[in-house]
């Protein structure tokens, strides 16, 4: 049964906004000239960690949920957990629920700027899910979601704003809408054909190929200008972890053709997931080696 839910979310899938939240839990640990290893800061982090699941269960649960009769047309789709019967629809829901409320009671323990804050945040990720049917641009805002994580993981330790997290932040947002351009290529036919949103439906494969390529591009300059303004604390490692993760995205992007779409989740998942990992590595071992 847990494999079952745990296919649901696509738990795999958290490696790509996690080494972000860790980014931005440990830079605020070492601008705070905070004890790394304290009892203090394990609890904060194991709460950002459990944040983090929550609030991604929640909001691919209840992506799952509400997609379920459009997953059930579409081939690629149908056979998902709820609409292949794998998982009953209102268990999902509870599923939704009861992560939704982890997740605020996990923030309760942080502090109070993030508890504020959490009911926002929540709203953006599960209201996510509705935006394919009203916008072109849902791929932004699925950006935005995941970009909540080097922020809310900076505000969990310091509880104040600084532009060196809100820049990764931006990194993520423009990173996640570029590889998701990428991925909803696979279904513009059938966006097309059910009158749902996306880059590909308003531009065509080739143009919404191009405007991927433009995010991934303005990804590339807040990870230089993150680079420029912490450059007291950020040293040659960040620079060379900044290149392995550029060098990934151009990678991605000579892996998909408007004419062959037969790497996609290569480019999407694979290439992603190890770019965002070795980056965190690399950024990590600079703040701290």
């Amino acid at each position: 049964m847990i494999k079952k839910y745990l296919s649901l979310v696509k738990f795999s899938h958290t490696i790509f906004a996690m080494p972000f939240a860790l980014i931005g839990f440990f830079l605020a640990v070492k601008i705070s000239n905070k004890e790394i290893l304290s009892s203090e800061n394990l609890q904060l982090l194991v709460l950002v960690i459990l944040d983090m699941i929550f609030a991604r269960n929640a909001a691919m649960g209840f992506n799952r949920w509400l997609d379920r009769m459009i997953d059930k047309k579409n081939p690629r789709t149908a056979v998902r957990e709820i609409p292949s019967g794998k998982i009953k629809s209102k268990y999902a829901l509870w599923f939704v629920i009861i992560n939704s409320l982890l997740f605020l009671l996990a923030t309760y323990f942080i502090n109070t700027l993030v508890f504020i804050l959490a009911p926002v945040a929540l709203a953006v990720v599960l209201g996510y899910s509705y935006t394919k049917r009203f916008t072109w641009f849902c791929h932004f805002i699925l950006g935005l979601g995941l970009s909540l994580a080097p922020v809310g993981a900076y505000l969990a330790v310091t509880g104040t704003f600084s532009l060196l997290p809100v820049l990764f932040s931006l990194t993520v947002l423009f990173w996640t809408a570029g590889f998701d351009i990428i991925y909803s290529l696979q279904d513009e036919e059938f966006d097309k054909e059910n009158n749902l949103k996306s880059i590909p439906t308003l531009l065509g494969k080739k143009n919404a190929l191009h405007l991927s390529t433009l995010s991934h591009i303005i990804t590339t300059v807040f990870i230089i200008w993150a680079g420029i303004r912490g450059a007291e604390i950020l040293g040659i490692w960040y620079w060379a972890g900044a290149f392995f993760f550029g060098f990934s995205l151009i990678y991605q992007h000579l892996l998909v053709k408007p004419n062959d779409l037969s790497r996609v989740n290569l480019a999407f998942f694979t290439t992603n997931g190890i770019a965002s990992i070795v980056f965190a590595v690399f950024t990590l071992i600079s703040l701290y080696v």
